[in-house]
């Protein structure tokens, strides 16, 4: 049964970093595209970013360019996400997606963890 852990999310002030860690079981993870997408109150959901599998390429959505960064580590299946100079619009539920592509609606997805960035 494939699962997807996030963690990491928190009350952060505008300028600070966070890091948020995936712990992905239950499918071959070498073999999938690991994804975030964020939720904002009122917002749509959007991809923040993507690696493909094996880490061969990264995307990154043009809100986040130069300030995030995605990474994975195959020997203990985490992916993560480095996120820097945080603003108040990066705040919402963050989810950890996983899909043989990056894809706008990825296989599975983790429940979420909460980022909120206020002073």
């Amino acid at each position: 049964q494939a699962q997807l852990v996030e963690s990491g999310g928190g009350l952060v002030p505008p300028g600070g970093s966070l890091r948020l860690s995936c712990a992905a079981s239950g499918f071959p993870f070498d073999n999938y595209a690991i994804a975030w997408f964020r939720q904002a109150p009122g917002k749509e959901r959007e991809e923040v970013s993507c690696i493909t599998h094996r880490g061969g390429s990264t995307h990154y959505a043009d809100s986040v360019k130069g300030r995030f960064t995605i990474y994975r580590d195959s020997a203990t299946k985490m992916a993560y996400l480095q996120m820097n100079i945080l603003n108040p619009e990066d705040t919402g539920i963050y989810y950890c997606t996983a899909d043989p592509y990056c894809r706008e609606d990825p296989r599975y997805w983790g429940p979420g963890t909460q980022v909120t960035v206020s002073s």
